[in-house]
């Protein structure tokens, strides 16, 4: 309603403006005095109920301003001044509508898409049913092209989802059978089936919609500073005005000032910033609930972070399967991985995906029972097995070496045993992620002095993670209630975001300046509880969401500093006679034009501290980032076979280290020659030099001298087999590749394929 009264309230005012200039080019100037002086009549009573509105509300702005020099024109037969004024006012309504209309784009287009409707099975047939009416359990048909309305899982056997609505990511995503899926995304491959696991007002798109509706619930400081601003520029400006007047004896000069006071840029220039950086946000999959939130974070000057979930991924991986004496490792994760088939542990769910990245294959188990807390038992190929806690055995000091590996290497651990006697033992460790910690170095560049990690895990393992992100302080084994004092202490000196994602964490995040949730995953309290929301599970976004808001207030300020200055400096030249109302009125209308304009660069893309990788190199990113997925499991196999080379050479030693350098040289090194050829010449252009490179050429080349080194002592044996003079050097240049070959991965990861992670979001 607003929209159409500020277009017809513009049109009028403009149509009066043409036509009085006609008269008056014909000679009838009494006539279009008289139409100028209308425009100027109808400009007045909507700025009039302005102010009466501003007046209830407990305020009196800047809009008595244009009241008083609309009736002063009029007073003074100032009717082109009045006449433009009323333009003035009206194109001002409208470019401000425009503004916020533009900045609430993207959030607009979240609350339109958001589905109404399911194609739910009945008697095996889909029928379209209100979204509503969908409940946890029913199977639903996706077709190809509409939006996923509800979370759940997939139902068949492969699903590919554009999530580029929540995550920004504009690369569709495969899903598997069992996989779970969000509502909001939209299915970019084939029909498939979905069973429900949620109800619509319980999903995941629902939520992001009712955490956007916040964003307008709130105004920024900077936006609230102009209220602040009236109350001192109104009098001044009144002042001024009788000021000029009672020492000229001319009422036209202070007609001209109120002219070119009118109306206040900061009252522009702010709302439309904020409201686009707002708009901004959420294109890179980040809802911040309100300008206040946006601003403060654009304010911050300390980051405290939750380890599990938002520096590690949450999803313990297996990093290692021990075999007890007698035994071997592939049996102890086959059969642990058969008897937790059945869990809906993370635990379990960690050792089956590690089981089937090895191709194992899992027999049925029998007379599975779950105990919470205790592990998993069943009967697999006739024998009773135990999946998690240790059970008293023989193996009493192979027991305790693996409890202080598992200390030092800060892992957790699963004990496997069979029919009463262990087996081996199940490493496993939350990694971290993999963009962490070049999202850490964004913040820091972005204005981030103090970064403290939160955790209520064990101090070992805290420190661990700590040491390799950097941050300057690790507060491990800390309760809610430890968590929560933390963070007031840390607010009481600095502006201070808080991130998290679990329950525990709500009231952190609450305590925090600005509190961001990890909402892909993260708990319904800790996104409630939060400023800021990422719907995405990945925390570069938040270094993102930080250049938006500090530059959203730089341009925010920054226009309503300068439109402020320009309108002072014309009150000036008014009041002593060097402006005239009309041309007065022309001067502030090229102010208010020029600070809106400026306002709405807050909405245009910008690099910030995120380097920008052209669509050619991303491709290559994501190639051989999946060529690293596959490479990583075989690592093991280098480890493993250092391992089991014992004082004496076995006769399986040679057809192990056969297997070995056939890997190495059949897959691994054809796959760093093809990054040092094509991918390491490409990145050398991203990050702005050929250098950036050679730290991973260097370990290229020492990773080919090992390899070498490895078949030069494998044509040695192919004689005589494995000799015992060789074996100290195999074990030290197995262990050395092993070493190195990991170290590189996660240098790759982290300094390369980490790019890939929203390079997307515009």
């Amino acid at each position: 309603m607003r929209r159409f009264a500020t277009i017809a309230l513009l049109g009028v005012t403009a149509t009066g403006l043409l036509a009085g200039l006609i008269l008056h080019l014909a000679g009838a100037e009494a006539a279009g005095d008289i139409v100028w002086a209308a425009v100027t009549g109808v400009a007045l009573v909507p700025a009039t109920g302005w102010v009466i509105s501003a007046l209830r509300s407990g305020r009196l702005g800047v809009d008595a301003i244009a009241v008083l020099a609309l009736a002063g024109a009029l007073a003074v037969r100032e009717y082109l001044a009045g006449a433009l004024i009323g333009v003035m006012l009206a194109t001002g309504r409208a470019l401000e509508d425009y503004a916020l209309r533009r900045a609430r784009h993207d959030l607009n287009a979240l609350y339109e898409r958001a589905p109404h409707s399911a194609r739910r099975y009945e008697d095996g047939v889909p029928r379209l049913v209100p979204v509503d009416q969908v409940c946890p359990g029913d199977l639903l048909s996706i077709p190809s092209g509409e939006i996923v309305p509800v979370d759940g899982l997939v139902a068949g056997d492969l699903a590919l989802l554009d999530e580029s609505a929540l995550t920004g990511e504009s690369i569709p995503v495969e899903h598997t059978a069992g996989e779970a899926v969000r509502s909001g995304v939209v299915n970019a491959g084939a029909a498939f089936d979905l069973r429900a696991t949620r109800t619509a007002a319980d999903s995941t798109y629902a939520g992001v919609v009712a955490l956007a509706r916040q964003t307008e619930t709130d105004s920024a400081p900077v936006v609230r500073l102009a209220d602040r601003f009236a109350a001192w520029f109104l009098p001044a400006t009144l002042l001024l005005a009788a000021a000029a007047w009672s020492l000229s004896g001319e009422p036209v000069r202070a007609v001209a000032v109120l002219v070119v006071a009118t109306p206040c840029p900061l009252l522009l220039a702010a709302p439309a910033a904020i409201a686009s950086g707002l708009s901004r946000t959420a294109r890179h999959g980040v809802v911040v609930k309100g300008g206040g939130a946006l601003e403060r974070l654009g304010q911050a000057r300390t980051l405290i972070l939750d380890k599990t979930g938002t520096l590690t991924a949450g999803r313990p991986q297996v990093v290692d399967v021990v075999a007890a004496p007698g035994a071997r490792a592939d049996d102890v994760l086959r059969l642990a991985a058969a008897v937790d088939q059945m869990s809906s542990h993370v635990l379990a769910a960690a050792i089956v995906d590690a089981a089937r990245t090895h191709r194992a294959a899992l027999p049925q188990p029998a007379e599975v029972r779950e105990k919470p807390g205790t592990g998993t038992t069943g009967v697999v190929e006739g024998h009773r097995i135990e999946v998690g806690k240790a059970v008293a055995s023989s193996c009493l000091e192979w027991e305790r070496a693996q409890r202080a590996r598992a200390a030092l290497d800060g892992a957790m651990t699963v004990w496997v045993t069979v029919d009463g006697q262990a087996t081996g033992v199940i490493l496993l460790r939350d990694a971290i992620r993999a963009d962490a910690a070049r999202t850490l170095r964004r913040l820091r560049s972005a204005g981030i002095e103090r970064m403290v990690m939160l955790t209520g895990d064990r101090a070992e393992v805290a420190e661990s993670v700590g040491i390799v992100l950097g941050v300057d302080q690790v507060l491990a084994e800390q309760t809610p209630a430890a968590k929560v004092r933390a963070v007031r202490q840390e607010a009481a000196r600095a502006v201070t975001v808080m991130v998290g994602d679990g329950i525990n964490d709500a009231p952190a995040l609450a305590a925090a300046d600005v509190g961001v949730a990890m909402g892909a995953r993260g708990s319904a309290a800790s996104a409630q509880a939060a400023d800021v929301v990422l719907t995405t599970d990945r925390l570069d976004r938040l270094a993102d969401a930080m250049d938006v808001a500090r530059r959203s207030r730089r341009i925010a300020v920054q226009s309503a500093a300068t439109g402020m200055v320009l309108s002072l400096l014309a009150m000036a030249a008014a009041a002593a006679g060097a402006l005239a109302p009309a041309a007065g009125a022309l001067l502030q209308e090229a102010i208010d034009i020029t600070v809106i304009v400026n306002a709405l660069r807050a909405l245009r893309p910008v690099r910030g501290t995120r380097a920008v990788v052209d669509p050619a190199t991303e491709a290559l990113l994501r190639r051989f980032e999946t060529e690293h997925s596959t490479l990583r499991p075989p690592l093991e196999l280098i480890r493993e076979t250092a391992d089991e080379l014992g004082e004496t050479p076995s006769a399986t030693s040679l057809d192990r280290l056969r297997e070995v350098h056939g890997f190495l040289t059949e897959r691994l090194l054809p796959h760093e020659r093809a990054e040092e050829q094509r991918l390491y010449p490409a990145m050398g252009q991203v990050l702005g030099s050929p250098e950036a490179t050679v730290t991973m050429s260097r370990a290229h080349a020492e990773i080919e001298r090992l390899v070498r080194r490895l078949g030069n002592h494998l044509a040695l044996a192919e004689a005589d087999g494995v000799r015992a003079e060789q074996l100290d050097d195999l074990r030290a240049c197995l262990y050395g590749l092993h070493a190195v070959l990991v170290l590189h991965f996660d240098q790759e990861e982290e300094a390369y394929f980490s790019l890939t992670v929203g390079s997307s979001a515009e």
